[in-house]
Parts: C-alpha cells; structure tokens; sequence
C-alpha cells in the first residue's frame, strides 16, 4: 500500500488564534491533528441534558457528533450568527427548517443558514448525527442559541417532546 504523507497545517488553537490567523503573519506550521469519533469527551448539552455531544473547536468552525434519545431535542431556534451542517449518521430524524419538515436517515444532508427557524427530534428510536457550526465562537455546539416565540405552538404541532 502506498504511504500517504499528511500536508503540515496550522494547528488549531480551539478558536483562540483568531487574531494572529488573521494577521496576515505567518505560523508555524504543526501535524494536523487526528481524532477518533468514539474516544471524544461526551458531555450533556446546555439545552437538553438527555442529548449528549463531544464537540472539536477548530480555528474558524466547531464539530460535533450528536447523540439524541427518541424525540429529545431543543425547542424551534435559531443561530442569529451561526451557519450548520448536518449529516445523520444512524436512525431517523424528524426536521422541522424554515417552512418546511421532513423525517431524513442516514446519509442525509441538512443545511441551516444562520437566522433559519429549526428544531430536529429522534423518531422510532435514538439518532447520532455529525453537525458542523461556523463561526466557532467559543466552540460549544449551543453557544448561539435563540429560542423562537413560536416554539411551543411548534412543539405541539409535531413529534417528540421537550
């Protein structure tokens, strides 16, 4: 097998080196560093303690991989400055974006703009997710959190609960 030989990136400093990144001033260069998604520090979330996530923050992004019970899950919000990705990794989540709703699977793809009204929830079953957040701001996965005032008429609307 041929030997690959990783590219020396700047190491992220967990959205610290904000200033000096965009300095124009060169870094010195450091091994990218690698994480295995099942040793992350897995932690409860600040908006629902029954979700737990283990977050990277990374210079100008955060990471996480999500894992939510059966219909557990933040009220509708939005991130006034935060863009999102989200890619489902097992079971099936029911999305509420925008307008819009669906329940999504595996190997799906979710784009939240930032200021975009969302909520997701676990259906038949648990769900775990991989989700992508810039700015990193302070590099927690709920630091740019806004509640919308429609939530609890949402919330009835559609399954899960609180």
């Amino acid at each position: 097998m041929p030997r690959v030989i990783m590219p020396m990136l700047p190491r992220s400093t967990a959205c610290r080196s904000r200033p000096a990144a965009l300095s124009g001033k060169p870094e010195r260069r450091k091994a990218m560093p690698f994480y295995q998604l099942d040793e992350l520090e897995k932690k409860p979330s600040r908006t629902n303690g029954k979700v737990e996530s283990g977050a990277v923050p990374g210079e100008f992004m955060k990471f996480g991989i999500v894992t939510k019970p059966e219909g557990e899950g933040p009220p509708l919000h939005e991130h006034p400055n935060e863009e999102q990705f989200t890619v489902v990794l097992s079971g099936e989540m029911h999305f509420v974006l925008g307008d819009e709703d669906r329940v999504v699977g595996p190997g799906t793809l979710v784009h939240i703009p930032r200021n975009t009204r969302h909520r997701s929830r676990p259906v038949n079953g648990p769900a775990t997710f991989i989700t992508v957040k810039s700015p990193c701001g302070d590099g927690d996965l709920t630091q740019d959190y806004k509640m919308r005032p429609e939530a609890k008429e949402i919330e009835a609307l559609y399954p899960g609960k609180r």
